[in-house]
């Protein structure tokens, strides 16, 4: 099956404050952390476009009392979150891509994978994963709505779909005599609104046999690392253990193992089958989530409080560095980057501009705050004293690259988990 024999197709749903939980529907939900009103943290603005209005929404976070699953306040069509120019492509990402080919790699090992296999992937963005498969000659496919990325991914030989997953597209693929032995959903868990159609979806799909992983950011890390940044419209859900058993289990899946993986600044990865053998590992984690108490409203009471100090420590430092004559620029035109600055609100010219090294950003301006992308190469051409890494859980690599800057005396710096000046050997 090729992109070409399935025609786009893009649900369209209105902005809005939910009522109830998008998972299990409980209408107990009670405010976490609010982070005001914030565009859109992908939507990077062109040059001619900086004196139109930018479309904001409330940010906010709110707990689920019957299921325990953290969740943003407000949903925003996917239309507009993740249409064709969603500027994410993860193989500019180098730990990105070292992380998926091992995993490619454990489970053709693991499963055995071959010829008689297929290996699908939802939301499998430019082909960084599934290139792996292909490589052994494993049957693919991927599905992704993004259409950029997704023809980036046909370009290397990626069967790629472009379309939003979910039961109807699953029904359609079945229908035609896909199953899947495999199936894959990296970084995108939290991403999708109709969590319960898109559960579904792997129900119908996958084979009697096979497996699906999930890979998403864990609930845990966020609190341990304060990382509220990683908090944006496109993430609807963080999700511990605790809240996706029952989701899954609504759906004839069973959660069968866990384990921690360091991508993404701490992130789960979730095998699910469709019939039950609960690990030891699984067991062990859920019993941790329990003792901390992470379904727990009382978890969170603290959560706010940190945040602001994180942010009110951020200001005082940077303005500090500007008032000592220093000048600051950003690395990392990230989506985490957009929530923080634009929460943090910093006075005009704090920080001059951003850099990155994906090209389809260069050029364009960061949402809300309006500071121009250039290139990395500007960081040795204008030399800012100081280095805002903005995608911190990336930062050593970011380090190791730029080792040039350094040496023309820039200096790093992070504000995640705590405001600091990185040394570097």
């Amino acid at each position: 099956m090729t992109a070409s024999s399935i025609a786009l197709h893009s649900p369209t749903h209105a902005s809005g404050r939910i009522s109830a939980c998008r998972s299990c529907g409980c209408d107990h939900l009670d405010t976490v952390l609010d982070l005001g009103m914030q565009p859109l943290a992908n939507a990077l603005l062109e040059p001619d476009k900086l004196d139109d209005q930018e479309p904001l929404f409330p940010l906010e976070v709110v707990l689920c009392h019957g299921c325990g699953l953290l969740q943003v306040s407000e949903d925003v069509p996917p239309e507009i979150l993740f249409g064709q120019d969603y500027p994410y492509f993860s193989s500019f990402i180098p730990a990105l891509l070292v992380h998926s080919r091992e995993h490619a790699l454990d489970l053709i090992a693991e499963r055995n994978l071959g010829p008689d296999d297929l290996v699908v992937e939802i939301a499998s963005n430019d082909g960084y994963l599934l290139k792996n498969f292909v490589e052994h000659s494993i049957p693919v496919f991927g599905i992704d709505p993004a259409s950029g990325p997704a023809h980036a991914a046909i370009k290397i030989g990626v069967d790629t779909m472009i379309d939003f997953f979910g039961a109807r597209v699953a029904t359609q693929l079945a229908l035609n005599g896909t199953r899947a032995s495999v199936m894959l959903a990296n970084n995108v868990l939290a991403h999708v609104n109709d969590i319960n159609d898109f559960v579904e979806g792997f129900s119908i799909l996958l084979a009697d046999d096979g497996i699906a992983e999930f890979e998403f950011p864990y609930v845990r890390d966020l609190m341990d690392a304060c990382a509220f940044d990683t908090i944006y419209h496109e993430h609807f859900f963080y999700y511990s253990l605790t809240a996706l058993e029952p989701l899954f289990a609504r759906h004839g899946l069973f959660a069968n193992d866990a384990r921690p993986v360091s991508i993404h600044g701490g992130s789960l990865r979730l095998r699910v089958s469709k019939t039950e053998g609960r690990s030891e590992r699984l067991e062990a984690l859920q019993a941790e989530e329990h003792a901390l108490g992470l379904t727990d409203y009382d978890c969170y009471r603290n959560f706010g409080a940190r945040v602001n100090k994180l942010r009110d420590d951020l200001r005082t430092e940077l303005e500090a560095i500007r008032a000592n004559g220093k000048t600051i620029a950003a690395y990392g035109a990230a989506a985490k980057g957009a929530t923080f600055l634009n929460y943090a609100s910093l006075p005009s010219g704090t920080i001059s501009y951003v850099v990155d090294r994906n090209t389809h950003k260069v050029g364009k301006f960061m949402p809300g705050i309006r500071l121009p992308i250039r290139d990395v190469s500007e960081l040795t051409i204008s030399v800012p004293d100081y280095l805002l890494i903005l995608p911190w859980n990336f930062a050593d690599e970011i380090v190791e690259q730029e080792k040039e800057y350094r040496r023309l005396g820039g200096t790093f710096l992070r504000a995640v988990p705590v405001f600091q000046m990185i040394e570097v050997a």
